[in-house]
């Protein structure tokens, strides 16, 4: 059913992937009554507003995925979303997880070790302080603003990449907000099955000088 789902978004999982997939949502469950990962409960929340939620964004990310060094940062990744199903259904890119409360960063690397999630890594940082290699793109779902992700995360960001920010409904306001120099390059509306949530993905770009 989730790669039937799946399917819908225009990607072809794995049995591999789906069962990665539903390993993940089922640990998200477990860990989830002792850590409050998150708010949802029962297993169909977690498939349609977690997993198909992520995945998603995917098409869109394999756009603009480098050939070269592929690199993905999620920011303030929580319980691992979107990038545990993003480095499931991306095995071409390192995925790297950054969240700065413990807890998370524990059910992380215990997700990391079940799955055997080899492109995957897990940091625990605040990002304005953290340093590392440039990123191609950077995700994050529940970052605050817009400018608030451009400005602790610039450090960070190859100077062609991109920020996929995952938003509800168009946030203008947000939108209108960003410095003069980060550009809007596409606004994506997702479709997610089994959700009827007004979902979007913002990418942004620096402009770049010559």
């Amino acid at each position: 059913m989730l790669r039937q789902e799946a399917a819908k978004l225009g990607l072809d999982l794995t049995a591999g992937q789906a069962h990665a997939l539903l390993h993940f949502a089922a640990l998200l469950s477990k860990w989830n009554t002792v850590y409050n990962l998150t708010a949802l409960r029962g297993q169909d929340d977690i498939l349609s507003r977690h997993l198909l939620d992520a995945l998603s964004i995917v098409p869109a990310l394999q756009r603009y995925l480098p050939s070269h060094r592929p690199r993905i940062l999620d920011v303030g990744t929580g319980g691992g979303l979107p990038g545990i199903p993003v480095a499931v259904a991306m095995p071409q890119a390192h995925v790297t997880l950054l969240e700065r409360v413990g807890k998370k960063v524990a059910f992380l690397r215990q997700v990391q070790i079940a799955l055997k999630l080899s492109t995957v890594e897990v940091v625990q940082a605040r990002v304005e302080t953290w340093r590392a290699e440039p990123f191609a793109i950077i995700t994050a779902r529940a970052f605050s603003s817009l400018a608030a992700l451009v400005r602790a995360t610039r450090h960070v960001i190859a100077g062609d990449g991109i920020w996929a920010a995952m938003k509800g409904s168009l946030p203008e306001a947000e939108m209108a907000a960003l410095p003069p120099e980060v550009d809007i390059i596409e606004v994506v509306k997702l479709r997610v099955p089994r959700l009827s949530a007004t979902r979007h993905l913002l990418i942004l770009r620096a402009q770049t000088t010559a």
